[in-house]
């Protein structure tokens, strides 16, 4: 083995070891196809009409056949992802839905509640406009009584001013 291909070699464990540390402590990392993942970061993406590790020379179809399904989906597989994703473009749907609703439902109770206070600024208006009605009127009558006394009063004084017959 070349010292390059020791580096790379010493590399690709560093790497598998820190993915298996990582997926110890969190089980959210997906150690499924972990070596294929390993091998791209340490090594760079495959590269087209290539087979890594065969040298420059050998493409797929030499190394594979020509008739090899390695880099194709089956019918099947292809006809599950695409279910897999029409159910999932069907949840994305559902979920638009329910969030639009929910926003028109928000949207209809933020307009009830605006009419309703509205309705209660009318009628508070229209209390203070009856009260101010009733203490016009009321210093209306103040005024009427006291106008009256006056001429009472003004009926008086010229009576008791006339001199006696």
């Amino acid at each position: 083995m070349t010292s390059e291909a020791g580096e790379i070699m010493e590399k690709l464990k560093e790497k598998k070891a820190e993915y298996e540390a990582i997926a110890s402590s969190d089980s959210s990392v997906n150690l499924e196809n972990i070596d294929n993942r390993i091998i791209t970061e340490v090594l760079g993406p495959e590269r087209y009409g290539r087979v890594r590790f065969q040298g420059s020379g050998v493409t797929p179809t030499q190394y594979f056949g020509s008739g090899s399904q390695q880099y194709m989906p089956s019918g099947s597989q292809a006809q599950a992802e695409v279910q897999r994703l029409r159910d999932q473009i069907a949840q994305m749907q559902a979920n638009t839905v329910e969030q639009i609703a929910e926003v028109q439902r928000k949207y209809e109770e933020l307009q009830q509640q605006l009419r309703a206070e509205a309705a209660e600024r009318e009628a508070a208006a229209a209390a203070r406009e009856a009260e101010a009605r009733v203490m016009v009127a009321e210093q209306s009558k103040k005024y009427d009584d006291l106008q009256l006394q006056l001429q009472q009063m003004m009926h008086m004084f010229q009576q008791s001013q006339k001199p006696p017959s």
